[in-house]
Order: structure tokens, then C-alpha cells, then sequence
């Protein structure tokens, strides 16, 4: 199994490299290679995802990435910054969905802000949609505004946007990990005020229909 490095900047590379002390700990006969990404990426290439990177990433059967950017590149332009690394690596291998779980073990409940009676036993997934929204919609940039109130004033513009198809995988992705728990989804979004989230709604509760869910729960955020 060829499994790609891409430490990345500041703590990184440290933490990459506490990864592959536990993956060489189970035995297996992982092959291991480095690539730059970042900063590191910049220094090297003059772009966050050099294209011997991505390539290396393609090729790989996993991808192991550690933080990017120090405080070093924040004046550079926004398409060469460190995050455009982790964007573009996204985006290209198609990483469209996030898991993040979040478990309380009982050794820990006592170190919790949260009342031990409501926190105890905490065990959740959250399923975050990667390559979609503001991250990727276009158009997107700076300029001065052309119209209203504050026209001739500096603005920024992000474009939200989804596709059907695209709201179908990720909630295929959520219903699916739900059957091999408690069977529960809770989609959150701000349908009451956005028309991409009103689609998003939509979308989720055709798909509850199909999937063997027992509780699906729309909530606004």
C-alpha cells in the first residue's frame, strides 16, 4: 500500500510523523513517500500544490496531510496561499465529503465544560460537505462596489452554490455511515433564508425515503 506524505507547514511535518510511527507499528508493508504542499509547496514550486504533488497523490492508495501555512505567507496573493493547497487537493481527487466524529470517553467527562448528565456518552459523526458552497462557487474576488449604499467601497463576493448531484452524494455518504450506527441523520442548513439550502433540504428528505433510516431531523443553523 503506497501511502503519500504531504506534511505541509509549521506543525506539520510533526505530526505526519507521529502518523507514520503508528502505521509502522501495525506491521503492514506500507510504502511511504514525501511530496510538498503549502508553503512547503510554494517554496519549492512557487504554487501550494505543485504538480509533482498532485500526481503523487493520484497515484498513492492513501493520503496523509498535516496543517499548512505560518504566518510568513499571509501577504502572499490568495491563490498562492498554503490553504489553496489543501483546496486544490480536494478538489482534483474529488474529496467531496468530511467525517468527523466526536466520542466522550468516560475518562474525560469530568474535563468537559458541559454537565457530565448531558455529555456522557457523547458519540457522533459529522458529515461535512467539502467541494461545494462558497469554498468553489464562482464568481468570487474583490473589487469596489458598483451600486448601493456603499458604492465605490471595497467589497468581497463569494458565490454559494450546489447541484442536486451534489447534495445526492454527500447524503449518501451520511444515510450510509447512519445504518451502521443508530440509524439517525440530522441535516443542518438555513433553509428558511437560502435558496441553496432549501435544495439541500429537499434533497436530503428524498433521499431519507429511500434509505433505511429511521429518524431524519432538518435543522436550521
Amino acid at each position: 500500500m503506497k501511502v503519500a506524505l504531504l506534511p505541509g507547514d509549521g506543525i506539520g511535518p510533526e505530526i505526519v510523523a507521529e502518523a507514520v510511527k503508528v502505521l509502522k507499528g501495525l506491521g503492514e508493508p506500507f510504502e511511504f513517500e514525501e511530496a510538498p504542499i503549502g508553503g512547503a509547496g510554494y517554496e519549492a514550486s512557487g504554487r501550494p500544490l505543485p504538480d509533482a504533488t498532485l500526481a503523487l497523490a493520484q497515484q498513492a492508495d492513501a493520503v496523509i496531510v498535516g496543517a499548512t501555512g505560518v504566518w510568513k505567507y499571509d501577504n502572499l496573493e490568495p491563490a498562492l496561499r498554503p490553504e489553496q493547497g489543501i483546496l486544490g487537493l480536494r478538489k482534483e481527487l474529488k474529496l467531496f465529503a468530511n467525517l468527523r466524529p466526536a466520542v466522550l470517553y468516560d475518562e474525560l467527562v469530568g474535563s468537559s465544560p458541559l454537565k457530565p448528565e448531558k455529555v456522557r456518552g457523547l458519540d457522533i459523526l459529522i458529515v461535512r460537505e467539502l467541494i461545494g458552497d462558497i469554498y468553489f462557487g464562482q464568481p468570487r474576488g474583490r473589487r469596489k462596489a458598483p451600486d448601493g449604499e456603499f458604492a465605490g467601497e471595497r467589497e468581497g463576493f463569494d458565490t454559494m452554490r450546489y447541484s442536486e448531484p451534489e447534495i445526492v452524494r454527500i447524503a449518501h455518504v451520511a444515510f450510509k455511515a447512519a445504518r451502521t450506527r443508530r440509524k439517525k441523520v440530522c441535516s443542518v442548513d438555513k433553509a428558511n433564508v437560502l435558496q441553496t439550502s432549501q435544495l439541500w433540504r429537499e434533497t436530503m428528505k428524498q433521499r431519507r425515503r429511500i434509505s433505511r433510516c429511521r429518524a431524519f431531523a432538518p435543522v436550521h443553523r
